[in-house]
């Protein structure tokens, strides 16, 4: 508790006070009365009507009288006056607004009749219709009319006279059609683009619907694109205006050549010369790759033209010489079991080379040859039980062994893909598979690595005829 003589005037004194020199206590209290006097912030609620509270009053109310007179003026703002409305244009401001209808308002104005506006009984029939439509995927011009509103036999007679012509979906057509006759309207005009060379349109005439045809000049030079390789082949051709499907055609074309991934150099130049059709209206048209070409910094360079003998397309050098590269295909639907090389064998129980690679199919799987060829011999073969073997292009052979059935004959001619047989498990087998070898020049190799490569050329008066041709395509873009 504190003591009496630990209070002072206003309190208790501060309790380091109490331990403070008479002189210096007597100092301290003298300063918080100098403070206390000079206290603006009074809260006028306590001591009210104290010379302490009329001072606090008298803070406020000077402090008021000086925010009245440094305020700026309370003025009313300036304003005009709109200009009277009259009839005219309040008439034109109910017609452009929407109001809510149910005070009655509305929308649009009325014309009242004049010497040059006269009120109709009935708004006049269009006398003709004139649109543009779009054929659609499966639909054919006849039933487009019909779903325009044309009459029926109309567009039935419409649908016979361009029964010749082609016309491919998403084609746009001119349609004009006339008066209405129980809710369809006749055909006028059906007008069309029929391919690059021709505009067809069918007419009304006295005599009925007939069709006219107007020939368009069609200018069928070939086209030449050339550039520099750069980063790389398919995005450059693409750069220099190589549709899509010419840009694959000619990659395809040099894949026979050589190899797309480490034989090309940024500085070698593409050369192409494609078929291209341009009417005289502006219209063009992209055709097929007729020479593949590139010039190389290093290396020979490559010159492939496209020619057909015997019925089959394919490409040739520019002496005539063609080259084709193509690969086997699996001779049976079944899981590889085992693999081409050493491998310890499951019946004599040492380490022996695997000559080919062995193929899980049940038994009376069917079997196929795996590339053209012919049948070296078919029939028993000791440890490989029933086996047909097929010579093919270039030295290679294939064998199929452990067959349970054979449908060849030695000497018989066999395609791609064609039956030979069906597996089976006899020979030394432990169960029912196909032992499929691959053989070049009579030593095993790998079948995962085959790709037979075949050459062709041009004879006798083709040969004539081919050259002629590689000398045009090479003068295309060069006059």
């Amino acid at each position: 508790m504190l003591a009496r003589s630990d209070w002072g005037d206003h309190g208790p004194r501060p309790v380091f006070a109490r331990h403070l020199p008479a002189a210096a206590a007597s100092a301290f209290g003298s300063r918080r009365r100098r403070f206390r006097k000079i206290e603006l912030a009074i809260d006028l609620s306590e001591d009210v009507f104290s010379l302490r509270w009329w001072r606090g009053f008298g803070t406020l109310t000077a402090l008021t009288v000086a925010t009245a007179l440094l305020a700026p003026p309370f003025e009313p703002l300036p304003g005009g006056h709109p200009a009277p409305v009259g009839e005219a244009e309040e008439a034109q401001f109910v017609a452009a607004g929407v109001g809510p209808l149910v005070e009655g308002s509305n929308a649009g104005m009325a014309m009242a009749p004049t010497s040059a506006v006269e009120t109709l009984a009935s708004a006049p029939e269009r006398p003709r219709v004139e649109l543009f439509a779009r054929v659609g995927p499966g639909e054919n011009i006849g039933r487009m009319l019909v779903r325009i509103g044309a009459r029926y036999g109309d567009a039935g007679q419409v649908q016979a006279l361009l029964a010749g012509t082609p016309v491919a979906a998403g084609t746009s057509v001119s349609i004009t059609l006339g008066h209405k006759d129980g809710g369809v309207r006749s055909v006028e005009r059906v007008a069309l683009r029929a391919g690059l060379d021709a505009e067809v349109a069918v007419v009304a005439s006295p005599a009925g619907l007939k069709l006219e045809r107007q020939a368009i000049a069609v200018d069928e030079s070939p086209l030449r694109i050339r550039g520099r390789v750069g980063d790389g082949l398919y995005w450059s051709l693409r750069a220099a205006g190589v549709a899509p499907d010419a840009a694959r055609d000619y990659l395809k074309a040099l894949s026979g050549q050589l190899d797309l991934g480490s034989d090309i150099a940024p500085n070698d130049r593409f050369d192409l010369v494609i078929a291209h059709r341009r009417a005289a209206t502006g219209e063009s048209e992209a055709g097929a790759l007729l020479y593949a070409g590139l010039d190389r910094a290093s290396g020979s360079n490559i010159q492939l033209v496209k020619w057909t003998v015997g019925g089959s397309s394919q490409w040739y050098d520019g002496a005539g010489t063609g080259r084709s590269v193509s690969g086997m295909i699996w001779p049976v639907s079944a899981p590889i079991t085992s693999g081409f090389g050493e491998r310890w064998h499951p019946i004599l129980h040492f380490m022996r080379m695997h000559k080919g690679i062995d193929f899980g199919a049940h038994f009376g799987t069917p079997i196929v040859a795996a590339a053209d060829g012919s049948v070296e011999r078919a029939g028993w073969s000791g440890g490989y039980g029933e086996q047909v073997r097929l010579a093919h292009a270039g030295g290679i052979e294939t064998s199929y062994s452990h067959m349970s059935r054979m449908v060849v004959a030695p000497g018989s001619a066999v395609r791609q893909g064609q039956l030979i047989g069906y597996s089976g498990s006899s020979g030394l087998s432990t169960g029912p598979h196909l032992h499929y070898e691959v053989m070049r020049g009579g030593q095993a190799i790998n079948p995962m690595s085959v790709r037979f490569i075949s050459h062709s050329a041009i004879d006798g008066p083709s040969l004539a005829a081919f050259k002629a041709r590689v000398a045009a395509l090479l003068g295309v873009g060069r006059g």
